[in-house]
């Protein structure tokens, strides 16, 4: 079955989601966004990979102030796979309490489920060089 244009807005709604919940400290919501056993994967952060809703919230929570204050979405692409699965990868800019930035890249795998589209998996790139490494000597 191929992606409507509103499969296609409500992914890209749902991925937007993610950073209003976290940033109004609504970790109670996050079955909104993710699947119960979603895997997030921060190992590009020298973090764990988590697996399960309450395992992502004690996560953001363990880090207390070190989260950022403020995720921004942008650039989302969204691709259709097999079996009914989606693949959206997305840009992200988080700011932090300090004022100070960093860039993350998104790449989820989201399924339909009985209440709509939802992430079951998300890895968290770090973005520490420009074009991807090339150019660096």
């Amino acid at each position: 079955m191929a992606l409507t244009v509103e499969d296609r807005l409500a992914v890209t709604e749902l991925i937007a989601l993610h950073g209003h919940l976290v940033d109004e400290g609504h970790l109670d919501r996050t079955a909104e966004v993710f699947t119960p056993d979603v895997v997030y994967d921060l190992s590009a952060f020298g973090q764990d990979v988590v697996t399960g809703l309450a395992a992502l919230t004690d996560a953001a929570l363990a880090r207390g102030p070190a989260n950022p204050v403020s995720h921004h979405v942008t650039n989302v692409v969204v691709t259709e796979e097999h079996g009914g699965r989606v693949r959206a990868r997305s840009k992200g800019l988080g700011v932090m309490a300090d004022g100070t930035c960093g860039s993350v890249t998104y790449d989820d795998t989201v399924v339909r489920v009985d209440g709509g589209w939802r992430i079951s998996y998300r890895k968290v790139s770090a973005r520490r060089v420009p074009l991807g490494g090339l150019g660096q000597g």
